[in-house]
């Protein structure tokens, strides 16, 4: 048994599985998710967990060189945008309409469902390398 990290074990699959520039998305509980890409759904209630929560999990095992998020955050949700930036204050972000963030999901290796009930906290982590 792990010990540490990611513990959901499809999570845990998806990053282990990730190459150089491979793509990688978390978002609220209402993120509408392509049928051809894979949804790791971990919303237990409203609320739980957090897109932060999950976010911050994921981090711990996977390198992120970029980062694609909704124009709209910006206004929208300006706290949830600091939080993100918080924790990954070197990484390139590339802001697009949330409508093209919606389209982007099928490029995506899996969408992971959170329960985040805040507008806007959609995320796509581009997969950077450790060496």
């Amino acid at each position: 048994m792990k010990k540490s990290g990611i513990l959901n074990s499809e999570v845990a699959s998806v990053v282990a599985d990730m190459g150089h520039m491979d793509w990688l998305s978390i978002g609220d509980a209402g993120m509408p998710v392509p049928m051809e890409t894979k949804k790791i759904d971990l919303c237990v209630e409203q609320g739980l967990p957090t897109f932060m929560q999950v976010l911050e999990n994921v981090l711990t095992e996977m390198a992120v060189q970029k980062i694609y998020l909704a124009e709209e955050i910006k206004d929208q949700n300006p706290t949830q945008l600091a939080n993100i930036k918080q924790a990954l204050p070197n990484v390139e972000i590339e802001f697009m309409p949330h409508s093209d963030l919606k389209k982007s999901l099928a490029k995506t290796h899996a969408f992971i469902r959170t329960g985040e009930a805040t507008p806007y906290s959609n995320i796509i982590l581009e997969s950077g390398v450790t060496f």
